[in-house]
């Protein structure tokens, strides 16, 4: 997938402004940056939710405007933070949610074992008869991954999967991005607040400043003393930890 010259304005200010990069197959991106960088509206623009209003979405050889919406579907798979769901559903409906670009409404046995399969990955089965509003949060957030992982695509699309949870479900939320891409060979891209959870588990950074990109690269080129105090403007400490940058600021 390649972004190029992505544009979005609202109210005649453009929030993104000249956004292109690549993202590589088969790792882990994270969008960082303050408040208001323009990740999330990138983020949006990328699956679709978001429409830009100029530059080009390069997704296998097409513009992304171009794909029917059930095959982006099967390639595609978007997590916003919003997912309340307002119907009573069991986990088990939940993930066989991820099966509809394929079947419909009418899983096929197939369908049935890719679900249990995914709920088994998400450690859900003594849950699969729950209701979702009756779920912690974490344990909500593990059965909204198990759709994900249901819905069998190359590109998974996190938008801040760690927001609300506290830091125990926090790290195993990122323990479980960081094994779709290396268990299930996925491509995740995420959109991240705290930047040591970024660090650790990423294996490039894209980092936004004022609705651009400042730096975009392997973990160990961003994650500077200079770029992010440049970005966030606050000063940073860089120590490393089982070889992984850890920021401390002040």
């Amino acid at each position: 997938m390649k972004v190029s010259n992505l544009l979005k304005k609202y109210d005649g200010k453009a929030v993104v402004d000249s956004v292109s990069f690549e993202i590589p197959k088969g790792k882990v991106i994270s969008l960082i940056g303050p408040n208001g960088a323009g990740k999330s509206t990138v983020m949006g623009m990328i699956s679709r939710l978001i429409a830009k209003d100029a530059g080009m979405i390069d997704f296998d050889s097409k513009d992304i405007s171009k794909w029917k919406s059930r095959e982006l579907a099967k390639r595609l798979a978007i997590l916003t933070q919003q997912n309340n769901v307002q119907m009573k559903l069991t986990v088990r409906e939940l993930v066989a949610f991820g099966r509809f670009p394929y079947t419909g409404s009418h899983p096929t046995q197939a369908d049935q074992k890719i679900i249990d399969q995914a709920i088994a990955y998400m450690e859900l089965g003594e849950f699969e008869d729950r209701f979702i509003d009756e779920l912690s949060g974490g344990q909500r957030q593990r059965a909204y991954i198990a759709m994900v992982i249901a819905q069998d695509t190359e590109y998974i699309l996190l938008d801040e999967p760690t927001n609300n949870l506290d830091i125990y479900h926090a790290t195993n939320m990122m323990k479980i991005v960081r094994r779709l891409c290396d268990e299930l060979g996925k491509t995740v891209i995420l959109v991240l607040h705290e930047i040591n959870y970024a660090a650790f588990y990423s294996d490039y950074i894209c980092a936004f400043k004022d609705g651009r990109i400042a730096k975009f690269g392997p973990v160990s080129e961003v994650m500077t003393k200079e770029t992010l105090s440049e970005i966030y403007k606050v000063d940073f400490e860089i120590l490393q930890v089982e070889g992984k940058p850890l920021t401390i600021y002040y």
